[in-house]
């Protein structure tokens, strides 16, 4: 059962980046298979360790991914994996 990815409008103003469904048992491999389909989302989420960068937050069936090791965590089949622009201000 794939992996749903999602990205948010806000995300989606700055580079095309639609719904897909990929396989992989981690967020890191569900992402590589959207980078391969859109290889500028790459540099745009990740930084150049393959860390999610500062202004990127990822969620895993609903629940805020965080840490060094958000990307490397199991994923079940079918699960939602949404990939945000962090917003901030005031």
């Amino acid at each position: 059962m794939p992996v749903h990815v999602r990205f948010t409008p806000q995300l989606r103003r700055f580079l095309e980046a639609p719904p897909a469904e990929v396989e992989g048992a981690t967020p890191r491999e569900a992402l590589e298979q959207v980078f391969d389909q859109n290889p500028r989302l790459r540099a745009y989420l990740l930084d150049e360790q393959g860390v999610l960068r500062k202004h990127v937050a990822l969620f895993v069936g609903g629940q805020l991914a965080r840490g060094a090791d958000a990307l490397d965590r199991p994923l079940e089949p079918g699960q939602d994996l949404d990939v945000m622009q962090a917003l901030s201000g005031g």
